[in-house]
């Protein structure tokens, strides 16, 4: 009986040191099967960014990881953050990633503890300068604003900004406005601080009677269409629309270009960390970049030229500004556009 007794523990014990390994076993595999990239889950993304590019970046990533969905909200980078802002305010901020005009923007972001700090590996291919120091947003393209002009209208293509102040210009110009686009807020920001322009260029523009668009997207389409000579405007949609035929031409003004990056973080909030990562990986990633340059976009990463049309960053000059000094007196240009195009 009593070696019957023995017999019966040791099997059980057996039996439960079997249990065990399987368990381990298990939990390996799950490791394994996270490890091996499998990722599934709901990302809701908002961006700036054309609706068409937003969807195809979504398409690319979801090639990578089929099983996470990306919902898009998408609208001019101002109206964008004014969303956040409701949501932080209401005390449930919905997104996830962000990706919109430029570094300012983010700063602001940064400044109300919003964005978490993630430096992706894939940063180490982008120029330093491109990289908040703090690790709470990156740059993902180079996006110049500069001129676009109707080549059917103009027949010698200008070398200076000042071509929107002119006499020829006068009811042909036509540029996006700081209170809906990022880059037209950025672009403000950095012509009023160049002691070349202030904003006394903006005010000589004012005396062209310009027509003042939401997005650069009706600036392209205003000149293309003959509406308007002349326009102000981020580089690619004229490269884009050079490519599809219409009849304008880019020019990048000998005294300087704005640029903006299209910078993009995570949500400090977000409950998706491990996802907003591997979207923001996907973006700075080879992959990623080249296809941001099929798309019609100079990619910020090294070793990836500009698609056709376009120049790369070390091609042009770069007017620049202070960030901070961008960031604190954003609102307060605006007020000023706003109060001489208003009147």
């Amino acid at each position: 009986m009593k070696k019957s007794l023995f017999l019966l523990l040791t099997m059980l014990l057996l039996l439960l040191a079997a249990c065990g390994d399987s368990t381990e076993d298990e939990t390996a595999a799950d490791a394994s099967s996270d490890e091996s990239g499998e990722m599934s889950g709901e990302l809701e993304f908002y961006t700036s960014q054309p609706d068409v590019d937003a969807e195809q970046l979504v398409e690319s990533f979801n090639e990578k990881y089929p099983d996470v969905e990306v919902n898009i909200f998408r609208s001019g980078t101002e109206e964008v953050i004014s969303k956040i802002n409701a949501e932080n305010q209401a005390g449930d901020i919905v997104a996830d990633v962000l990706l919109v005009a430029d570094a300012v923007t983010f700063e602001g972001l940064k400044k109300q503890d919003m964005l978490m700090e993630y430096v992706s590996p894939e940063a180490e291919t982008i120029p330093e300068e491109f990289v908040d120091a703090d690790g709470t947003y990156t740059g993902t393209k180079i996006m110049a604003t500069g001129l676009v002009i109707n080549t059917e209208d103009v027949t010698e293509a200008p070398t200076s900004w000042q071509v929107l102040t002119s006499e020829e210009a006068a009811d042909q110009v036509v540029m996006p406005s700081p209170l809906y686009s990022g880059a037209a807020a950025y672009n403000l920001g950095i012509f009023t601080r160049n002691n070349a322009f202030g904003w006394n260029f903006y005010e000589e523009i004012k005396t062209n009677n310009p027509m003042i668009t939401e997005g650069n997207g009706a600036v392209v389409e205003n000149v293309a269409s003959g509406q308007k000579s002349y326009g102000m405007v981020v580089d690619y949609l004229v490269a884009r629309a050079a490519n599809d035929g219409s009849p304008v031409e880019l020019v990048y003004p000998e005294e300087g270009v704005p640029v903006i990056t299209e910078p993009i973080g995570i949500m400090e909030n977000t409950e998706q960390e491990d996802i907003a990562k591997a979207f923001v990986d996907f973006v700075l990633s080879e992959e990623g970049q080249t296809l941001q340059a099929e798309i019609g976009y100079t990619p910020i990463r090294e070793g990836i030229d500009a698609p056709e049309g376009l120049k790369a960053l070390e091609e042009f000059e770069v007017l620049s500004a202070p960030i901070d000094d961008l960031y604190q007196n954003r609102e307060a240009d605006k007020e000023q556009f706003d109060e001489i195009f208003s009147k």
